[in-house]
């Protein structure tokens, strides 16, 4: 069983920065799952926001955060990250990560993860 929490979430203004946390809990080793994080809005399916390797060499931006969010890892300590820098208002949304067994070096760009976290909610004001 994979446990998946996020955090680092809340209300910035835009042109603003936020850094996410996703501690990963399980009887499996964290370097064992591809990891990525999704976001959600009302109306909208789940997008994919960035994803990384399970070694980390490895990450895939979705075109609306290239050159803003940064995706990174630590395996020794279990946690996924994301930094988001120059927040617009339509960054608005929950953000989910989301764990999935890695079954080569590469970013996982699907929507099929097998593990999910709750979410946390980030909200750009203009």
């Amino acid at each position: 069983q994979v446990q998946l929490v996020e955090s680092g979430g809340g209300e910035v203004q835009a042109g603003g920065s936020l850094r996410l946390a996703c501690e990963f809990t399980s009887e499996q080793t964290f370097d064992a799952y591809a990891v990525a994080w999704f976001r959600r809005t009302p109306g909208r399916e789940r997008e994919l926001v960035a994803a990384i390797s399970w070694s980390g060499s490895n990450t895939h931006y979705a075109d609306f955060v290239k050159g803003r969010f940064i995706i990174s890892r630590d395996n020794a300590k279990g946690t996924l990250f994301l930094q988001m820098n120059r927040l617009q208002p339509e960054d608005t949304a929950i953000y989910l990560c989301a764990a999935t067994w890695a079954h080569s070096d590469n970013a996982e760009t699907h929507l099929y993860y097998r593990y999910w976290g709750q979410g946390t909610q980030v909200t750009v004001s203009s």
